[in-house]
């Protein structure tokens, strides 16, 4: 059998954050059964989250994920894993958030989206981020591609307007000595290791 599509305990073949997605995204027919099976909580709060979520299937699975990745993985991982959510899926996340999270999880981000790597000599002496986005991580098809999203202003770095098509990226940009994260948009993020 393949190991893709599994769960593991083991945090470096599932980390906690795929581990509370797959409680997250289980199929609201199963999540009676899964509930029962899986969690701690006595019959009686079983029965009562049961009727208090009949309509929300979603806040049970919020629940039961909370409960199991807190279990298996213990809080500080959980609290790791509404951290990355929260980037993931937080429109309004903003860039002290991002300058937050720790070197871990935006490594567990970089399992989680696009991402690219670039030798951290490309960036040190200043590297144009329209060159960035186009040739050295090909973010977009083109250099013009690129240069067109910037002048749309639809292009974060670090949750930060990048509007200038003269601006240069370099080391004082990254996340931990390691990171970049680039956005297109509120929905296309990417990012970029450099070591």
């Amino acid at each position: 059998k393949t190991e893709e599509g599994n769960i593991w305990l083991d945090p470096t073949m599932t980390t906690p954050y795929q581990f509370y997605q797959f409680w997250l995204n289980s199929d609201d027919a199963d999540l009676t059964k899964l509930l029962r099976y899986f969690s701690f909580k006595s019959h009686e709060e079983v029965l009562s989250l049961e009727i208090e979520y009949a309509a929300n299937p979603r806040g049970l699975k919020q629940i039961l994920a909370a409960e199991i990745t807190d279990r298996i993985h213990h809080q500080a991982a959980y609290q790791s894993v509404l951290k990355v959510s929260e980037l993931l899926f937080n429109k309004d996340c903003n860039s002290d958030f991002l300058k937050s999270l720790s070197l871990s999880e935006l490594s567990d981000v970089a399992k989680e989206i696009p991402n690219y790597e670039i030798d951290l000599n490309q960036i040190k002496n200043g590297l144009n981020i329209i060159n960035l986005m186009g040739e050295a991580c090909p973010i977009f098809k083109s250099k013009s591609e690129a240069r067109s999203a910037l002048q749309n202003n639809a292009i974060s770095l670090n949750k930060i307007k990048i509007n200038d098509i003269a601006f240069q990226v370099n080391v004082d940009h990254l996340l931990h000595n390691q990171y970049l994260m680039i956005e297109n948009g509120k929905k296309n993020k990417y990012l970029i290791k450099a070591s």
